[in-house]
């Protein structure tokens, strides 16, 4: 009898500490996105966290409750086994041996166990256990008020505060610890929820500079301020792009965009209905960028390099799209399907637009990530210090490139070797 209700109350004693370190260590976006989900369970987990204090007392109460009567029961027992065992003992050591074994028990199965399992599963367990934790809560609900009513009145007598609350708010830290959930449940050929994507895009962005997203000089389309009307919208045409840089002598010097809307207004000049751009350096956030091109109502920025030329372009649609994903219009030229095959062991066929960081990912490449160069045809570059003519063969570091296609301006595409 008394070791029935030594193990109920364990068990109890367990489950209170439990769930009250799971309900504290538990993400917080987990516990909001299951109380939107439609059902029993949603509702339950909706009303433990409606006040969180009071449930944490709920918790505090049935495990003071639950130890209080194992203490009991284990004392007649460890006495009763002292006494069967035939040794006689003083008073004090009897009580010693009461406490070192009642104690022993409790932090081992009541304590310390189950608050490692509940802290390390908290989503999953408290879950779980919503059902019979609702059910206590509800039965310590006035004793918990009452213990909260009292507390909070010694609190602010006493301490001056107006007591403890537990605020039920996420952090970046937890969003970014959920995410890291979601995507590690995800298998090869699946496709990440669109939500769950834009949420780790969030997380990135603040890290994101201009350089990373911008369109590179080499690709810019633009025409001189100068040029006809006529030649501006034959280019429109040609590229299919909403928007069309102006500049004067070089590219180095420009002046602004026009869009293609404009053209309706039948302007007799480009200086007529051009638009001034931004200019900001490589190494801006593009979180600035977009609070720089917002403020000017602009949606155009031109990246500079150290030296003041211009390394390429960064439009609100390219920013937009690094949170949300690519933005088709009408006016979006379909982009070309970058080339990676792999031909044999340690030999691929590469675009060089590929991003080394993607490549290395990717294919556990290893290749050299560096500030001064993003992309393949940019490493290839940095250490050529040239742009390599097609069937030219190049060796940089334990890898050799073949150059399969390329202009005088940058090499399109490349046969990689690595060589162990």
């Amino acid at each position: 009898m008394h070791l029935g209700i030594i193990i109920t109350c364990l068990i109890l004693a367990a489950f209170f500490s439990g769930m009250e370190i799971a309900f504290i260590s538990a993400n917080k976006i987990y516990l909001e996105i299951e109380k939107k989900q439609d059902g029993f369970l949603s509702r339950i987990l909706t009303r433990l966290t409606a006040d969180p204090s009071r449930f944490i007392v709920s918790m505090l109460i049935g495990n003071t409750i639950a130890l209080v009567v194992y203490g009991f029961f284990m004392g007649e027992l460890v006495v009763r086994w002292l006494a069967d065992s035939g040794y006689h003992f003083s008073g004090i050591v009897r009580l010693l041996l009461q406490i070192l074994a009642a104690t022993v028990v409790v932090l081992l199965t009541s304590e310390f166990i189950p608050k490692v399992l509940f802290q390390i599963y908290a989503n999953s367990l408290i879950k779980f256990f919503a059902l019979p934790a609702y059910l206590f809560h509800w039965l310590f609900s006035y004793v918990s008020r009452l213990s909260l009513w009292v507390s909070n009145r010694i609190l602010r007598v006493f301490f001056k505060t107006e007591g403890d609350k537990i605020p039920l708010f996420f952090s970046k830290a937890e969003l970014g610890n959920y995410i890291t959930e979601q995507m590690s449940t995800v298998e090869d050929h699946e496709e990440v929820d669109s939500e769950i994507q834009i949420f780790q895009n969030a997380l990135e962005f603040s890290g994101v500079k201009a350089r990373d997203i911008m369109t590179p000089r080499t690709e810019i389309s633009a025409v001189e301020i100068y040029d006809s009307v006529a030649e501006l919208r034959e280019m429109f045409i040609e590229t299919g792009y909403s928007k069309i840089l102006v500049y004067q002598n070089s590219l180095d010097d420009i002046l602004g965009y026009v869009h293609s809307f404009d053209l309706f207004k039948k302007p007799r000049t480009i200086k007529s209905v051009m638009i001034p751009v931004e200019f900001v350096p490589e190494t801006i956030f593009i979180k600035d960028t977009l609070e720089l091109l917002t403020k000017k109502r602009k949606s155009v920025a031109i990246v500079l390099d150290e030296y003041g030329g211009t390394a390429g372009m960064v439009t609100v649609e390219d920013i937009v799209e690094e949170l949300f994903g690519e933005i088709e219009d009408e006016h979006d030229a379909v982009e070309e399907e970058l080339t990676e095959q792999e031909l044999g062991p340690n030999v691929w066929l590469f675009s060089t637009r590929l991003d080394v960081e993607y490549l290395n990912e990717t294919y556990k490449l290893e290749i050299p990530e560096d500030d001064s160069y993003s992309t393949l045809g940019g490493f290839i570059v940095f250490h050529t210090k040239e742009i390599p003519q097609k069937g030219e063969e190049i060796a940089v570091e334990n890898f050799h490139f073949s150059i399969a296609e390329a202009t005088n301006k940058k090499i399109e595409l490349v046969k990689m070797t690595r060589r162990d």
